[in-house]
């Protein structure tokens, strides 16, 4: 069982010393890879996990959470994280961050890794591909962020309702012909369900729609706004800043001045370079906050798992 050995028996169990094996627990340098896959394997083998007490005992925080982002580079996580850290800061816990790149087995790995590390808990910026399953061992001491799972803490945006908003902002200045750029749907939120409320919308007032869904990059919003312009259209909705930053950039090399732009997220960015666009601020800020403060009573036992909502707001 768990804990039942000491790190004086992996270190007979591994052939090596103490301080080894304390180097590879704590993931230092120092350590070859060939020993290194030895520890771990006894390791794993048995389930040890190092206790609070021993933890303490090394100098370390008694109070560690992680968060785990998509990209260190995504402006909207970014938004998040600010208000999170001074969150955790204020209630005694050290945060450590790391960075899955939308695959599901990075996520694994460091999950597997934090456990092993005893970690109280972790925030973790969902995405497509992140199952149950996979998180399953960690049910009382993990929120999703950005994504939901059944039996799971999670904090996400309200991402139809953001869509609803800039439409009816840009119906009611008298737009007709407006085109869409988004993400494809293998993204339940940011692309299913954006695209998905465009449609609704274009459907419900009797619009032509006109859409492209290359992705998530600045790059794909350059390179893809030709595709959705026609001589009629007046505005053109992009589904997060960052594609409406590449769509605003070719449609200024173009020379095409004529034309709303919308997006959701209303980050510092944006509104910096291009205050004439009309955004929608999903609350990032606000999910960050609410994260770290459903993470923090939920390791203490003050609340279950929940799901919280936050409501987007016309800037």
């Amino acid at each position: 069982m768990q804990n039942r050995l000491t790190i004086k028996d992996i270190a007979r169990l591994s052939g090596v010393g103490k301080s080894t094996v304390s180097r590879v627990l704590n993931n230092e340098s120092g350590v070859s890879q060939r020993t290194r896959e030895r520890v771990e394997a006894v390791v794993n083998q048995h389930g040890f996990s190092p206790s609070r007490s021993a933890r303490a005992m090394r100098g370390q925080s008694d109070k560690v959470v992680a968060i785990i982002v998509s990209r260190l580079d995504s402006l909207s996580e970014n938004l998040a994280v600010q208000t999170m850290l001074p969150a955790f800061y204020e209630q005694g816990y050290d945060p450590i961050m790391m960075e899955s790149q939308f695959s599901p087995e990075l996520v694994e790995e460091h999950l597997q890794m934090l456990s092993r590390r005893n970690i109280d808990g972790v925030v973790l910026f969902g995405f497509t591909g992140v199952t149950e399953s996979l998180l399953a061992s960690w049910q009382s001491s993990l929120v999703l962020l950005a994504r939901d799972a059944d039996g799971f803490s999670s904090v996400c945006y309200d991402d139809e309702g953001a869509i609803q908003l800039l439409m009816e902002n840009l119906y009611a200045q008298g737009h007709r012909h407006i085109s869409f750029i988004g993400v494809p749907h293998s993204d339940i939120t940011t692309g299913k369900r954006r695209h998905d409320a465009y449609l609704a919308f274009c459907k419900t007032h009797q619009l032509e729609p006109l859409s492209v869904l290359p992705g998530l990059a600045m790059k794909q919003g350059y390179e893809h706004v030709a595709h959705v312009l026609t001589a009629q259209t007046t505005a053109l909705l992009c589904a997060t800043d960052t594609l409406a930053l590449g769509a605003s950039k070719y449609l200024q090399e173009q020379r095409i001045n004529n034309l709303q732009l919308a997006s959701v997220g209303n980050t510092p960015l944006m509104k910096f370079l291009h205050p004439e666009i009309i955004t929608v601020d999903p609350g990032y800020a606000e999910a960050g906050r609410k994260a770290a403060a459903q993470l923090i009573d939920q390791v203490n036992g003050r609340v279950d798992p929940r799901q919280i909502v936050i409501p987007a707001h016309l800037v």
